[in-house]
């Protein structure tokens, strides 16, 4: 069994707390690592050393920086088939799924490439007598990023790739349960020519979350998890005058029109509500039809496609649609919020629960589960589901379908499939969520737009990578420069007009 380290200074570095969690592999149980829990003594020595390391960092001109991004971009590509192989040993995901994350994050490495557009700052000149006045973005400093387990290259590279680039050295703590391969990017990172200490990775759990979020030296805070810890982070962050950025849960809504392709909204909502085993933050668990005919006719093209879906473990390769959850606590959830929707008197179409793999019996396998009939009162509408679970609530009217989605406490996306244009613009204009899709299940925007939810999905005024993580990882700093040729005003002790 692999015993990982931290990776400080460019190197691996044994933890010394002596603690240490379990990393397994989803589709066996078996437990493939140790990770150590770093302790706040250890998580202060790497800061101290990445404050050092980003001086130096910082001076290197943006498009040097952008150079070692076009390198890392290129080892990332290089190494796809090692990073998708680690990724789903440590997630479960299938292979195509695993190089899908790390291409999504690769994406946001390149728009990096193009740093020094966005960092250029503003200049007017002779804004008054002899007086320039200009303004420069600045980076932060020490910055972190506190990464979730189901996205293990995706996320990680929306907080590494933007921070970075902009001048800041990043201390990131991704997920216990799939740290390795933050660990293999980091590698990489210092391959591409990323000086020392500039990236570290610090594993832990809560105890080196509080003590990053309560360090004085780090900056800024950028989180991706559940909407309860994305709050308190978000809280404890601000309390020590520290930026934040936390992304939380979803509820993610598909309204289904009368004159929607019927036969393109079932293949979308099998794609998007059950790949990756439903562990996405953007997946649809909600579908909600308009009118019965809608939804029966939905409905009857739903079960046979979703009975028809395999899940096994990623090693099978293109005969397995979706993997594993990622631990046994996650399926015992997931099954008993099942039991819970049967309960509470919707109808179960299509049931996942108790599903046995020859070879993987000790796999946390769950199949597709699909509900019917699902009222906004039961538990299975009102909680983040986090599994393969696709719950149906009908709607009479476009009207009820829009004010649903509008009442529902998370805003991360939605999307309504139709063949009118009126009712297309009518949703986005009026539903108050943050990513919108139209005729589209997963409307996660493309890498030099900004990723971001509403309501309870996210907390802090800019989004993740694009233009905003740029905003969000440097400071503005405005200059007023004069420089005297013959003029002398005197004294003055009240504020004077530039003109």
């Amino acid at each position: 069994m692999q015993e990982l380290q931290h990776y400080i200074n460019g190197a691996l570095v044994a933890g010394t707390s002596g603690r240490f969690s379990d990393v397994l592999n989803p589709s066996t149980g078996e437990v493939i690592a140790r990770v150590p829990l770093a302790t706040p003594a250890e998580l202060d020595a790497a800061v101290q050393k990445a404050a050092v390391a980003q001086q130096a960092w910082a001076k290197v001109n943006p498009q040097r920086r952008a150079r070692v991004m076009m390198r890392f971009g290129q080892l990332i590509n290089d190494n796809m088939d090692k990073l998708a192989e680690c990724l789903s040993r440590e997630h479960g995901k299938t292979l195509p799924d695993a190089k899908g994350d790390v291409q999504r994050g690769l994406e946001v490495v390149e728009v990096c490439m193009g740093a020094p557009a966005m960092l250029k700052g503003e200049y007017t000149g002779d804004a008054g007598p002899g007086i320039d006045l200009y303004a420069m973005r600045q980076p932060l400093g020490v910055v972190a990023g506190i990464t979730p387990f189901n996205f293990p290259a995706m996320i990680p590279l929306w907080k590494m790739a933007p921070a970075i680039s902009a001048g800041n050295a990043m201390i990131l703590k991704p997920s216990e349960r799939t740290p390795m391969t933050s660990l293999m990017l980091a590698e990489l990172f210092t391959e591409a020519g990323l000086p020392e200490g500039v990236l570290q990775v610090v594993h832990g759990d809560k105890e080196v979350v509080d003590a990053i979020l309560d360090h004085d030296t780090i900056q800024a805070v950028g989180f991706v998890g559940s909407t309860p810890i994305a709050q308190y982070i978000y809280g404890r962050a601000a309390t020590n005058g520290k930026r934040a950025q936390c992304f939380g849960g979803a509820k993610n809504h598909m309204i289904i029109m009368p004159d929607a392709d019927l036969d393109m909204a079932a293949d979308a909502l099998v794609g998007a509500g059950y790949g990756a085993a439903g562990e996405r933050c953007m997946a649809i668990s909600v579908a909600v039809p308009v009118g019965k005919e809608t939804a029966d006719r939905l409905i009857a093209k739903l079960i046979p496609k979703i009975e028809a879906l395999k899940v096994g473990p990623y090693t099978a390769g293109a005969d397995v649609d979706f993997g594993p959850l990622i631990t046994a606590a996650s399926k015992t959830r997931v099954e008993g919020l099942i039991a819970s929707g049967v309960e509470q008197g919707a109808k179960l179409l299509v049931d996942g629960r108790g599903l046995s793999i020859q070879g993987y019996e000790n796999g946390f396998f769950t199949g597709a589960s699909l509900f019917d009939d699902v009222t906004p009162d039961m538990d299975i509408y009102k909680e983040e589901i986090f599994g393969p679970v696709l719950s149906t609530v009908r709607m009479d009217s476009y009207e009820e379908a829009l004010q649903l989605i509008i009442a529902n406490d998370y805003g991360n996306g939605t999307a309504i499939y139709t063949a009118d244009g009126d009712t297309a613009r009518d949703f986005a204009a009026r539903v108050n969520v943050g990513m919108v899709g139209i005729n589209f299940p997963i409307p996660v925007p493309l890498s030099y737009y900004s990723f971001g939810g509403w309501k309870k999905s996210a907390f802090g005024d800019l989004n993740q990578y694009g233009p905003d993580a740029f905003k969000f990882y440097t400071k503005t700093k405005t200059v007023t420069a004069r420089w005297f040729s013959g003029i002398k005003d005197g004294a003055a002790l009240n504020f004077k007009a530039m003109d």
